[in-house]
């Protein structure tokens, strides 16, 4: 069973006075002065473990867990890098509480654990973070500035020929691998190099008619693969499904064989029935199902995600919601506005938004919730004087909106936020709100070192 911490704290060595060692210092002394960090990991860790069970080793406390993927996200490592620099360096094993005498941590035990931390516990420590941040009167919630952006899936360009390609391949080496483990013989021909050379000549075709023989070609491929796949699955359902081992590739074959039966769908009917595919009956890959398609006016294509994020006038980010689709910017203002009452308990006094948040409705809806100036970037037929006070506040608070830019742009260059490389959904959102909540401790430990000097 993990722990949260030692019962005695290891022996390791003083802080030194490099600025960065100086802000690990600062940001471990505010995980301490918060503690419900740390419970909240354990009950994340522990949810589904037998509390009795006192055999084998304790391996990693949640406090160790959280500051590792603190780490993480703070200097963009991958887990071998983290668990090198863990291992390597006096300063971050100072910061994870590894003693001179202990050992670093594996890359395998950093990945299980930190990947095990849900959405919902990454946001709950990020409202702690916050909370800490109020009573140290950092932020205290009074004007926010809300806007969206776009956080890209770690996948290829999803053209329709090497979605085809990539089932094709992915399918023949599941029921390969199936069929092996059973010791029975591959009973498929496998055309992986025919797909393959079927999706070249349609990227490099220069002439429609040789294209669509390619496509018609690839298609009549993946109908095949999926048969044998059909027979696969019979014949490892015949064997003992007892065997651990036989239902998962079962239930691999047919998680895949679902997503290349909607890719075949919408080929045909784009490329062969000349049809319209909507945005939200395509898939844009078998690997990242739960990736959408983001066009930001009407100039760049984006396959990601959608969040959208309400800043402070302390550069934190006060909250940041995970959408899935492409909802309008405008359809988002109630219920953005509404989570900070969650969050502070009032509603904020003042509220800068993105030109794609204006219009009349949302400014009525703003100004029922008590808001006295309500800025849009851009007025949208409304009055400067009709959202704020006066022309002088509009000004100044539509200058104050342009800071978020800057905070979006930090994230993106300094957390890793411009692409996110976890595989899945729940990892995906895991992965923006500990990569926000690494942002606002160095944000608070840094305003803090700016005061203090």
């Amino acid at each position: 069973m993990r722990q949260k911490r030692k019962d005695q704290m290891p022996l390791v060595e003083p802080t030194g006075d490099h600025p960065q060692e100086l802000e690990l210092d600062a940001i471990s002394r505010i995980i301490d002065a918060t503690p419900t960090i740390a419970e909240k990991v354990l009950q994340e860790l522990s949810r589904g473990k037998d509390e009795k069970r006192r055999s084998g080793a304790n391996g990693m406390s949640a406090d160790q867990v959280i500051r590792a993927a603190i780490l993480m996200f703070l200097f963009d490592f991958t887990y071998k890098d983290l668990a090198f620099h863990i291992s390597d360096s006096r300063a971050l094993r100072k910061f994870c509480r590894i003693g001179i005498a202990d050992d670093g941590f594996k890359k395998s035990a950093l990945n299980k654990n930190i990947k095990a931390l849900s959405p919902e516990t990454w946001e709950a420590i990020s409202r702690d973070i916050l909370d800490f941040a109020k009573t140290q009167k950092i932020e205290k919630g009074r004007k926010t500035r809300i806007d969206c952006t776009v956080v890209e899936s770690d996948i290829h360009p999803p053209l329709d020929s090497v979605l085809l390609w990539d089932c094709v391949r992915v399918l023949s080496r599941l029921m390969q691998s199936a069929m092996e483990s059973i010791g029975a013989r591959v009973g498929f021909t496998d055309h992986q190099k025919r797909a393959k050379r079927r999706m070249l000549q349609i990227q490099y075709a220069k002439r429609e008619s040789i294209r669509d023989g390619a496509y018609k070609d690839l298609l009549k491929i993946t109908h095949k693969v999926c048969r044998h796949c059909e027979g696969t699955i019979s014949i490892l359902e015949k064997q003992s499904l007892s065997a651990v081992s036989n239902f998962l590739h079962i239930q691999e074959i047919k998680h895949y064989l679902t997503l290349t039966r909607r890719v075949i769908d919408q080929t045909e009917r784009r490329i062969l029935n000349g049809e319209t595919v909507s945005a939200t009956e395509k898939i844009f890959s078998i690997f990242e199902p739960h990736t959408d398609i983001i066009k930001k006016d009407r100039r760049d294509t984006y396959y990601g995600h959608k969040i959208c994020l309400t800043g402070g006038e302390s550069n934190l980010i006060l909250d940041c919601v995970i959408l899935e689709g492409n909802p309008a910017d405008s359809t988002l203002v109630e219920m953005m506005l509404d989570r900070q009452k969650e969050i502070y308990g009032r509603y904020p006094l003042k509220a800068a938004l993105d030109g794609g948040f204006a219009s009349r409705e949302n400014l009525k809806q703003a100004k029922a919730r008590k808001i006295k100036d309500v800025c849009f970037a851009k007025k949208r037929g409304l009055s400067e004087t009709e959202m704020c006070r006066s022309e002088y506040v509009y000004k100044k608070l539509r200058r104050f909106r342009a800071g978020i830019e800057s905070g979006i742009s930090w994230l993106k260059r300094s957390f890793g936020l411009s692409r996110c490389n976890w595989k899945g959904f729940r990892s995906f959102k895991g992965y923006i709100l500990g990569a926000i909540v690494a942002a606002n401790l160095l944000t608070i430990v840094r305003k803090q070192m700016a005061e203090a000097t």
